[in-house]
């Protein structure tokens, strides 16, 4: 099935372009959720002026997107987490964890699933994410994972 792409859709394409997709994933997935609508002649000509819209709101993203790598790229973001003797986590610092801190403690709404880690965090000590904000915008956080105060053994 051919469809328009509202929305960029990894894996799929961008958004204003005209791509054959899977009449299941179009119908279930891509349809419902407003990412991408069937490309008729009518809506093929409705495109053209549609793709206008979405390079202004491409641009505005990307400016947005721009001051928030920034923000992210001054910001060192400290989490308390339980750890061994050898500074080891029990588990590990997950996407989620870092995007509801963020949420929390800069008022800054990620996607979890924006957020890259280079290698699993599992100890104590600095680290660094990669957040994906934009097509052309990226930003480096830095974490620095603290043990977690243990309390008092009456």
């Amino acid at each position: 099935m051919k469809v328009i792409l509202l929305e960029d859709v990894q894996g799929v394409g961008e958004a204003g372009s005209v791509e054959t997709v899977a009449d299941g994933y179009a119908r279930n997935y891509l349809i419902p959720r407003k990412l991408a609508i069937p490309a008729t002649s009518g809506s093929m000509k409705s495109l053209q002026r549609h793709r206008s819209s979405i390079r202004r709101r491409q641009a505005r993203e990307a400016t947005n997107s721009g001051a928030v790598a920034e923000r992210l790229s001054e910001i060192t973001l400290r989490l308390k987490a339980k750890a061994g003797e050898a500074g080891r986590l029990y588990g590990s610092v997950t996407h989620s964890v870092v995007a509801e801190a963020l949420a929390a403690e800069h008022d800054l709404q990620v996607d979890r699933r924006a957020i890259t880690f280079p290698y699993p965090i599992r100890t104590l000590g600095p680290h660094e994410a990669r957040i994906r904000l934009h097509r052309e915008v990226e930003a480096t956080l830095k974490i620095e994972v603290e043990p977690e105060a243990e309390e008092a053994q009456p």
